[in-house]
């Protein structure tokens, strides 16, 4: 069961950094350049259940697995930068394979 709880933090890291991409497209190019008022409600609304979501179960990862507080506190710096998710997908992605080396949960 640990492992499916990693590999749960790893899809929602990678669902939370697109739509944060997503988010900064909306922000910046719609928004400002093309000025659609109404640009970042949705993709804001999306970007911010992920960063939700991503957060508690960060928290049951944390738990579960005896996570040390810097590694924690990583992950979650990872989540507030544009292009970080996807280094802590494949660095969470490496630590899933190290712990189950069979490939099962």
């Amino acid at each position: 069961m640990k492992g499916l709880s990693l590999k749960l933090l790893r899809y929602v890291s990678l669902a939370e950094g697109v739509s944060f991409l997503v988010l900064l497209y909306a922000a910046i190019y719609q928004k400002r350049i093309m000025g659609d008022k109404d640009a970042i409600a949705l993709p804001g609304m999306i970007h911010g259940v992920l960063f939700v979501l991503f957060c508690f179960i960060l928290l049951h990862v944390w738990i579960e697995r005896g996570w040390s507080f810097r590694k924690v506190v990583f992950a979650f710096l990872c989540s507030l930068l544009p292009f970080a998710p996807f280094y802590l997908e494949r660095k969470l992605k490496q630590e899933e394979t190290s712990c189950n080396p069979d490939g099962r949960n």
